[in-house]
């Protein structure tokens, strides 16, 4: 019998590359697919955020979906920083 946690495994989608602290944006790289309205949670030695991905851009360019591999802007509500990691809330 498997012992079942309190909260499921977060799965990492990729990871913080740098933050704008004037507009409140973040720029990531992707490991996964990504989409408006997902939850996401990013952890570091001193961030620990969950929000909600309300609007995302591509080269300055709004998208409904970013994909693996794609570097995309996310506003936050919070600083966060370059090496922090980005994982799917559940």
């Amino acid at each position: 019998m498997t012992r079942q946690e309190d909260a499921p495994e977060e799965k990492s989608i990729g990871e913080v590359t740098h933050y704008f602290g004037k507009i409140g944006v973040m720029a990531l790289v992707l490991t996964d697919d990504l989409s408006v309205g997902d939850t996401v949670h990013i952890k570091g030695h001193t961030t620990d955020l969950i929000l909600t991905v309300d609007s995302m851009q591509i080269e300055h360019e709004t998208v409904p979906a970013a994909h693996t591999g794609d570097s995309i802007g996310v506003r936050v509500g919070e600083k966060v920083r370059p090496g922090d990691t980005v994982y799917r809330a559940h």
